[in-house]
């Protein structure tokens, strides 16, 4: 397999290869019971070169041009 990480934003499933999380986590049985998953809050952003998900406090403000 290729892809390990499921991330979901607003309802959209996303699959990447790595994950970067900095902001607190918590774990939690899934609907069945049977696997945990790990929840938490802040803004995603994606690498699709490198088919990371980050997910930090504050999103980097780019400079007007």
């Amino acid at each position: 397999m290729n892809h390990v990480w499921r991330v979901f934003e607003n309802g959209k499933e996303y699959l990447f290869k790595n994950l970067d999380i900095s902001v607190p986590i918590k774990s939690e049985k899934d609907a069945n019971g049977v696997d945990y998953n790990i929840v938490c809050k802040g803004y995603l952003s994606i690498d699709r070169d490198t088919s990371t998900a980050t997910i930090k406090t504050k999103i980097k403000q780019l400079e007007p041009v």
